[in-house]
């Protein structure tokens, strides 16, 4: 089996366990290489070939068998902030509930206790904005949206954290 065919292997075996969007350290350890100059040449030589797709910096999916379409988004932003809550807030959240008219088609605005930042994704931008409120403080208003496996705002939490962000308030239906 060769090193490309033993990534496929790697995806469609992850795909299987709900998987599909791996970083570059999750391929290396699934495929037990070290994460190393060379082992960053072979999966961009992987991306040249359309092997493999980048979806944001460090983050990959199979192009043989990429993830369902509609979670996707929601899987890459588990890799860009792993290891601290993350949950969709703002403009994407108050559109989810009907709470403002307009459709976030191409960007997925989430709260994070981690750094913000901006990624352009082939599913869209995904806009991380940091926030300094305890979890204690966030917790008891966020809920887990079990189709996306990710926690979302209630209504009072994504209102409180467009206030929070300076946002614009004018397209709340309320």
């Amino acid at each position: 089996m060769t090193k490309t065919e033993k990534l496929i292997a790697c995806f469609a075996s992850a795909v299987k366990a709900g998987g599909g969007v791996h970083t570059s350290a999750e391929l290396a350890y699934m495929m037990g290489e070290q994460v190393s100059v060379a082992f960053t040449k072979f999966l961009a030589d992987c991306v040249k070939k359309s092997v493999v797709r980048r979806v944001a910096h460090g983050v990959f999916e199979s192009t043989i068998t990429p993830p369902e379409p509609s979670t996707a988004i929601y899987k890459i932003v588990k890799k860009l902030r792993g290891g601290v809550l993350n949950y969709i807030s703002l403009e994407s959240q108050l559109s989810h509930t009907g709470d403002i008219s307009q459709v976030m088609m191409d960007r997925l605005t989430v709260v994070t206790k981690g750094r913000s930042g901006s990624f352009s994704t082939p599913y869209g931008v995904i806009e991380f904005t940091h926030t300094k409120k305890p979890v204690a403080k966030i917790a008891p208003n966020l809920y887990l949206d079990n189709d996306i496996a990710m926690y979302r705002a209630k209504t009072e939490q994504a209102i409180a954290d467009l206030t929070d962000c300076n946002r614009n308030l004018h397209m709340l239906e309320r």
